[in-house]
């Protein structure tokens, strides 16, 4: 049984925020049985399983950004994939649907019309395929951007939550924790600490580029935690070579890692942050109050990802870089403007507490407790 079923796959940026309403659901109602569906063997299963909740493997159909005759080989494949969603909806007895997005979340959403209440959650500026498409008959759509509404063909109003943060991470006590968790981290509990992050798929141009600023760091005293992406991980390694630079050396300053799932750590542990800007990266990093360089991923839909990286420069809490041309220059400049001017710091960092929404799960959860049971066509 599951009396509600979340689902959203592909990268991190869909399944934490699904995790974190899933856990405000289990605080708010402990009598609700939550489960999720994605992937099987995606990054969405391992997490899930992580976090403590059942998980079901369903079909992804992936869809052409255009119309094309692409779209005629997608069609059969799609509908075998709702006829599969519908039979875990029915065994299940799903009483509710809350989709994340991806492609993986589609089949789930339009096996769920008419038949159970359907919740929609948007994480980025733009919304991608799936939620455009599952928007016309969702019951209920929730965003992190307000300026996303105008994208979504609704049937009411979208309802403006933020971007679900994990507990763990929104009450995280950064600064009482940083000494610990940099020695955690096998890191100078005193020093300058930079975090980079390309996300759960990793991020070619920022790793190289981080590892080519590699003197600019040692001058500046700053040490690194290198979360590279499992795919990018062997290469980067090769980079910090290069650079005449072990990433084993024990207390060297630098930590290069593939993918965290539990990211405290790392965050308590960091003064700045450079990333990409992806909509969870970015929820947290304004929960927490961390300053940050932003690096946009250049081929994301509809440029979504430079939205999200000029919502927070324009609310003074980040820095951007183009990935076109990124250098180590240009990373090891953008940092020293940060890490150098504690005035600057603390500013970015206070902007980026204004901005978040550290009650986005919550919010999130109650609609979705509304929403269920009341469904209607």
């Amino acid at each position: 049984m599951a009396d509600v079923l979340l689902v959203g796959g592909g990268t991190a940026g869909h399944v934490l925020p699904a995790i974190a309403t899933a856990q405000a659901l289990r605080r708010m109602r402990p009598d609700l049985t939550v489960a999720f569906a994605g992937l099987r063997d995606g990054l969405e299963e391992r997490l899930v399983g992580g976090a403590g909740f059942t998980f079901h493997a369903v079909e992804a159909v992936p869809l052409p950004r255009r119309v094309s005759l692409d779209l005629v080989g997608v069609a059969p494949r799609l509908l075998r994939a709702v006829r599969s969603s519908r039979a875990l909806l029915a065994s299940s007895g799903v009483a509710c649907v809350v989709a994340f997005g991806g492609y993986v979340a589609l089949p789930v959403a339009l096996a769920a019309r008419r038949r159970v209440p359907l919740v929609l959650h948007e994480q980025n500026s733009r919304p991608g395929v799936a939620n455009r498409i599952a928007a016309r008959f969702a019951d209920e759509v929730a965003v992190t951007f307000a300026s996303s509404a105008e994208h979504l063909p609704t049937r009411g109003p979208a309802r403006v939550t933020g971007n679900p943060v994990q507990e763990r991470l929104r009450d995280l006590d950064a600064v009482g924790r940083r000494a610990a968790a940099r020695e955690r981290l096998d890191l100078d509990a005193a020093r300058t600490t930079l975090l980079v992050m390309g996300g759960s798929q990793g991020a070619r141009s920022i790793n190289r580029a981080v590892a080519a600023a590699s003197r600019s760091w040692a001058e500046m005293e700053i040490q690194v935690v290198h979360v590279t992406g499992h795919r990018g991980h062997e290469e980067t390694i090769d980079w910090w070579h290069e650079q005449g630079v072990d990433p084993d050396v024990p207390g060297g300053g630098l930590r290069v890692i593939p993918f965290l799932d539990d990211m405290a750590d790392a965050y308590a542990a960091a003064d700045v942050v450079l990333a990409r800007a992806g909509a969870t990266s970015i929820a947290e990093l304004t929960v927490l109050g961390i300053p940050a360089v932003l690096v946009p991923y250049p081929h994301a839909t509809a440029q979504h990802q430079q939205c999200n990286a000029q919502a927070l420069a324009d609310a003074g809490a980040a820095v951007v870089l183009p990935d076109d041309g990124l250098s180590g220059d240009a990373v090891a400049a953008a940092v020293a403007g940060i890490v150098t001017d504690p005035a600057t710091a603390g500013r970015m960092s206070r902007s980026a507490r204004s901005w978040g929404r550290p009650e986005a799960a919550e919010a999130l959860a109650s609609i979705v407790l509304a929403t269920r049971g009341d469904h209607h066509d």
